[in-house]
C-alpha cells in the first residue's frame, strides 16, 4: 500500500569508510587501520532511523542499475521501507561516499558522490504526490538537487503535512525554501554556513537559529554534537542537553539518526522538546557503534536506553 507516516526524499549511497590515523597529505599514502562497505547517504540514513524507531516509512529517491542500487534494495527491505517511489535510473551509477574515520577519535570526514539521485526531478517529487500528502512528516536534505527538496517540502506543507529540513551539506540557497520549512535542523557548522554568524558560542548559535526564523523557517533546530540542540522559534528558545556515552566509537551517520528519530517522535505526536530527546537519544546509541545505516538501533533499543535515563 502507498501510505508511509513518514516519507523522505534523499540519497542512497554504498559508504566506503576507511579508518586510520589521519588524512593522508596529497602525494602520501597511508596504511590504514580498518575499512568497511555498507549502505549510507542521508536520505537513506534517515529513513532506516525511522524505520527502526518503529514508524511506517518510505523512500523517494533514485538508484543505479548496478551491485551499489541492489545493496539499496535488500537494505531497505530489511528494514521494511516503502520503496515504490525508487526510481532505476539507467543512466547514472548509484552514489557512493568516501569516508575517513579516526582510529583516535571517531570523527569524520565525508566526500560524497550523489551518482543516480543527482537526476531526481520535481516531476519525480510530484509522481509522489499521494504517498507524500498522506504522511505525517516530510524530510529532504541537500545531497540531492535542490529544486527537488523544494517541490518535496511545498506539496508536503500544501497538504498539511510537517516538514523537516536537514541542510546537510550547507549549500547557498534562496531564502524562499524555508518558508515551507516546520523545522531546519543543521548542525552548528551548516548553520554558520548558511547564515555566516559564528555558531561556536551559546549566543552566536541563538542568533544564527533567529537568522532562520527570520529567513521564513516556523523553527530552527540547531545540533551542537555533544552540547546538545538548540531549538528556536514559536515556543521560545530553548537548549536540551545530549546525553552521555561511555565510548564514542564512530559519529557518522549520528545526524542522520537525530533526524529520524525526532521525525518518529513528531509524527507520533510529541511536543518538539520531547523529540529532540527521542532523537538525541538514537544519536547516542548510534555513535556507540561502526557504521551509518548499520549503527540506527531499533525501538526496543531505544526506549531501554531511554528509561535507563529517567
Amino acid at each position: 500500500m502507498d501510505r508511509a507516516d513518514i516519507v523522505v526524499l534523499g540519497t542512497f549511497v554504498a559508504d566506503l569508510a576507511f579508518k586510520a590515523e589521519r588524512l593522508p597529505v596529497i602525494g602520501e599514502t597511508l596504511l590504514g587501520r580498518g575499512f568497511a562497505m555498507g549502505p549510507g547517504g542521508k536520505g537513506s540514513n534517515q529513513v532506516i532511523a525511522a524505520a527502526r524507531a518503529g514508524a511506517r516509512s518510505a523512500m523517494i529517491t533514485r538508484v543505479g542499475q548496478d551491485a551499489f542500487g541492489e545493496m539499496a534494495r535488500q537494505t531497505w527491505s530489511g528494514d521494511g521501507v516503502n520503496t515504490s517511489h525508487v526510481l532505476i535510473d539507467e543512466t547514472a551509477p548509484t552514489g557512493a561516499a568516501f569516508i575517513f574515520v579516526s582510529s583516535e577519535t571517531g570523527d569524520n570526514a565525508i566526500i560524497i558522490e550523489s551518482g543516480a539521485a543527482a537526476n531526481l526531478s520535481a516531476a519525480d517529487v510530484r509522481a509522489a504526490a499521494q504517498l507524500i500528502s498522506g504522511a505525517k512528516v516530510f524530510v529532504t536534505q541537500f545531497e540531492q538537487p535542490i529544486e527537488a527538496a523544494i517541490e518535496g517540502l511545498r506539496l508536503a506543507r500544501s497538504h498539511g503535512v510537517t516538514t523537516i529540513l536537514n541542510p546537510a551539506p550547507a549549500l547557498p540557497v534562496e531564502a524562499s525554501i524555508y518558508a515551507h520549512c516546520d523545522y531546519v535542523t543543521p548542525n552548528e557548522t551548516e548553520a554558520a554556513t548558511l547564515t555566516g554568524i559564528d555558531t561556536t558560542t551559546e549566543e552566536g548559535a541563538v542568533r544564527a537559529a533567529a537568522r532562520l526564523v527570520e529567513l521564513g523557517a516556523a523553527n530552527a533546530l540547531i545540533t551542537l554534537g555533544s552540547k546538545g540542540a538548540l531549538l528556536h522559534g514559536a515556543a521560545g528558545t530553548h537548549f536540551v542537553p545530549a546525553f552521555r556515552v561511555a565510548k564514542v566509537v564512530d559519529t557518522t551517520g549520528a545526524g542522520d539518526a537525530f533526524n529520524g528519530g525526532f521525525a518518529v517522535a513528531i509524527a507520533e505526536g510529541r511536543p518538539p522538546l520531547e523529540a529532540i530527546r527521542f532523537g538525541s537519544a538514537l544519536a547516542a546509541l548510534s555513535v556507540q557503534k561502526p557504521g551509518t545505516a548499520p549503527s540506527m538501533p531499533t525501538r526496543a533499543e531505544i526506549d531501554a536506553f531511554l528509561r535507563a535515563k529517567g
